[in-house]
C-alpha cells in the first residue's frame, strides 16, 4: 500500500513541478509579493487539490533557525469549498507556521533542501487529524539551488486501521500457544533443567566466594559441576567453565589496558596543553596598544575541546578577532580546529573582504572532510581609526553589542551556512559601527546551552541579564569572569556537556592616524 501511495504522490510532484518556474517562485519568496508566475502556480495547485484524492499540496521554505517558528508558507492547493467555507485555514505568501511542524518534522524539509533536484523525500508523521505520509522534493531556480519545498500529503489512517486488527488477532492466537506451551515446559523443566541449574547455582555460588576481593586470577576456581544430561543445560554448564577461564584472562588483560589507559590519559594532558598554547592566552595581549582591552576564555567539555578563539593585529591599525565551534568533541574536533584556525588567519590580510576569506575558507575544508565535520565560525575586523567593526558570520551565535551609556543588546546578524558544510558557498561582509567605549561579547552555544540537573538551559535571556545588570561597567576580563561564574552557579552540580568559550572586546578609544 505504501509502495502505491509512493507511486501517486510522486506522479503528482513530478506533474506540479513542470508547471513551476523557480526563478520566479524565488522572486515571490524574497519580495513577500505574488506574480503572474505566482498566481498560475496557484492555480495548478488547485486544480491537483481539486482532482486528486489528497490531504493536502502545498509549497513552504525550511527556515533552519533552530526556533518553533521554522516554516514559511508560500502557498496551498485548496479546493472551491475551502476556499468558500474555509477560508481562514488558507495560507498566505510569506506567512510563518509557528509550532505548526516541530524541529523533528521541519528536519525532514530541511533534508529535502539539500536533496537533489528530483530526489523524492517521503516520510510518516503523526497529526491530530490521524496518521499522515508526505512526498516532498525541492523547487530548484535556473542556478540549481534549492528555493523551497513542493510537498504532498496523503492520509494513511486505513493502514494503521488494518494493522491495528492485525496485530489484535495476532495477539488472540498468541496467548493461546503460549498458554499450552507453558504448561508442557513446567512439566519439563522439573524433570531435566530444575535439578543440573541448581548444581550449577552452587558452583557459580562457590566461584563468587572464591573471587571476591582477590586480585591474582589464577587463584580464582569454578568447579566443574560435571553434568552429562546432553541437552542445552550441558552446554550452559561448559559455557560457565569456559567463561570462568576467560574471565582470568580478561582480568590480566585488563590490568595491561589499565596502564595502556594511563599512558593516553598522559598523551591527552600532553594534547590538552598543546590546544591551550595554540590560543591566545597571555593578557593583557597587547599592552602597549591603548585604543583596545581584550580578553577570552575557554573551559573545555574533555580533554581536548572543539571550540577555539583567536584575534591577531591584521596590520597597524585593524585587529582581528574570530569565534568557532567545531562539531563534535575529542581528538578529531581538536585537529579539524587547528586546520580551521590556521586557514582563517592565513587569509585574513589587509584590506580582504570578510566574505571572501570565508569562501575560500570554505571550500578548502569542503576537499578533505570525509567525516562530514563542521564549523561555526564568526570573525570581524575592527579599523582602530574609524571604529568601523567589519565581520562575517558562518552559522555561529549573534554577538551581544554594548553602547556605552545604553548597556548590552543582542545583535541581529544574518548568519550564513557553516564552513565545511557545503561547497561554493557565497559569504557576506557586515558592517557595524563603533564608538569609544563600545564593546562586543561574542561566545559558543555552550554559554547558552550550559545544562542544569534539572535539564534546563541556561539561555539568551540569563546571558542578557548578567550582562547589563552586573558587567555593564566592567573591564572585559571582570566580565569574562562574572558571566563564568554565572553560569557555575546556574549548572551546580550538573556534567558539563559542551565546551564553553567567550571573548570580549572594548573599543577604548580611536587611534591617531
Amino acid at each position: 500500500m505504501i509502495g502505491r501511495y509512493e507511486s501517486y504522490m510522486a506522479g503528482i510532484l513530478r506533474y506540479a513541478l513542470t508547471e513551476i518556474d523557480g526563478d520566479a517562485l524565488e522572486e515571490c519568496i524574497d519580495s513577500g509579493k505574488a506574480n503572474a508566475s505566482y498566481d498560475r502556480v496557484q492555480k495548478v495547485l488547485d486544480r491537483i487539490k481539486e482532482t486528486n484524492d489528497i490531504e493536502f499540496i502545498y509549497i513552504v521554505k525550511p527556515l533552519n533557525n533552530g526556533s518553533e517558528d521554522n516554516m514559511m508558507n508560500v502557498m496551498t492547493g485548496a479546493t472551491a469549498y475551502e476556499k468558500a467555507h474555509e477560508k481562514e485555514s488558507l495560507v498566505l505568501l510569506g506567512q510563518y507556521t509557528g509550532d505548526a511542524y516541530s524541529p523533528e518534522v521541519a528536519e525532514n524539509y530541511l533534508k529535502g533542501m539539500k536533496a537533489g533536484s528530483e530526489e523524492i523525500t517521503y516520510f510518516s508523521n503523526t497529526t491530530e487529524f490521524g496518521h499522515d505520509y508526505t512526498a516532498l522534493v525541492p523547487i530548484m531556480n535556473s542556478k540549481g539551488e534549492a528555493v523551497a519545498i513542493l510537498a504532498v500529503d496523503i492520509s494513511i489512517n486505513e493502514i494503521g486501521t488494518v494493522l491495528t486488527k492485525y496485530i489484535s488477532s495476532i495477539v488472540i492466537v498468541m496467548c493461546i500457544l503460549i498458554g499450552i506451551f507453558l504448561t508442557g515446559l513446567y512439566k519439563w523443566l522439573s524433570k531435566r533443567v530444575i535439578v543440573p541449574i541448581s548444581r550449577i547455582q552452587v558452583s557459580a555460588e562457590r566461584f563468587v566466594e572464591s573471587s571476591h576481593g582477590q586480585e591474582d586470577p589464577d587463584k580464582i576456581i569454578f568447579e566443574n559441576p560435571g553434568i552429562k544430561s546432553g541437552d542445552e543445560v550441558q552446554a550452559l554448564s561448559e559455557a560457565l567453565v569456559t567463561m570462568a577461564s576467560d574471565l582470568k584472562k580478561y582480568m590480566k588483560n585488563l590490568m595491561l589496558e589499565t596502564k595502556e589507559k594511563e599512558r593516553i590519559g598522559a598523551e591527552l594532558g600532553g594534547a590538552t596543553h598543546i590546544q591551550s598554547s595554540m590560543l591566545p592566552c597571555i593578557f593583557p595581549a597587547f599592552p602597549d596598544r591603548t585604543e583596545l582591552d581584550i580578553y577570552a576564555t575557554i573551559t573545555p567539555a574533555k580533554e581536548v575541546g572543539g571550540d577555539f578563539y583567536d584575534f591577531f593585529m591584521v596590520d597597524d591599525r585593524h585587529l582581528a578577532i574570530v569565534m568557532a565551534d567545531v562539531s563534535g568533541k575529542g581528538v578529531p574536533a581538536d585537529l579539524f580546529m587547528v586546520i580551521g584556525k590556521t586557514l582563517i588567519k592565513d587569509h585574513t590580510v589587509p584590506g580582504r573582504n570578510l566574505g571572501e576569506v570565508f569562501t575560500e575558507v570554505n571550500n578548502i575544508l569542503c576537499e578533505s572532510n570525509d567525516n562530514g565535520m563542521f564549523i561555526t565560525a564568526f570573525e570581524g575586523v575592527l579599523d582602530l581609526v574609524t571604529g568601523e567593526f567589519r565581520y562575517v558570520n558562518a552559522g555561529h551565535e549573534k554577538p551581544f553589542i554594548y553602547r556605552k551609556g545604553k548597556g548590552y543588546e543582542e545583535y541581529k546578524t544574518r548568519a550564513g551556512f557553516v564552513l565545511a558544510g557545503m561547497e561554493n558557498i557565497k559569504y557576506k561582509e557586515q558592517v557595524i559601527q563603533l564608538e569609544a567605549g563600545d564593546r562586543i561579547f561574542q561566545y559558543t552555544d555552550g554559554v547558552t546551552e550550559a545544562t542544569d540537573m534539572d535539564k534546563q538551559l541556561y539561555g539568551m535571556d540569563r546571558l542578557n541579564s548578567v550582562l547589563n545588570l552586573k558587567c555593564a561597567e566592567c573591564s572585559p576580563e571582570e566580565t569574562l569572569r562574572l558571566v563564568k561564574a554565572d553560569i557555575d552557579a546556574f549548572v551546580g552540580g550538573a556534567d558539563q556537556f559542551d565546551d564553553i568559550t567567550m571573548l570580549c572586546l572594548e573599543y577604548v578609544r580611536k587611534m591617531e592616524e
